[in-house]
């Protein structure tokens, strides 16, 4: 089964190999049809520290084996359009 891939913004980089991860999406609402958009934040597992004082940058994460209570999700990389 593929591993899901996602693209977010740093929010917080100040546990050790980890770095948390916002993803928005957009849904149309059920009653009113306008666009919203919702937001999850996601644990990801940065296991060199690479994005440590990089809050802001947009990284794409990719679902891995739980590493922790939290972390489910490892750091793929920079994104190449940012």
């Amino acid at each position: 089964m593929p591993k899901r891939i996602l693209e977010g913004t740093i929010v917080s980089d100040k546990m050790d190999k980890t770095i948390v991860v916002k993803v928005e999406r957009r849904v149309q609402h059920p009653i009113y049809k306008k666009f919203i958009r919702k937001s999850k934040k996601y644990h990801a597992h940065d296991e060199a520290n690479a994005f440590k004082g990089k809050v802001g940058e947009i990284v794409r994460i990719r679902e891995c084996r739980p590493l922790s209570r939290t972390k489910s999700w490892e750091v793929l990389g920079a994104d190449a359009k940012a």
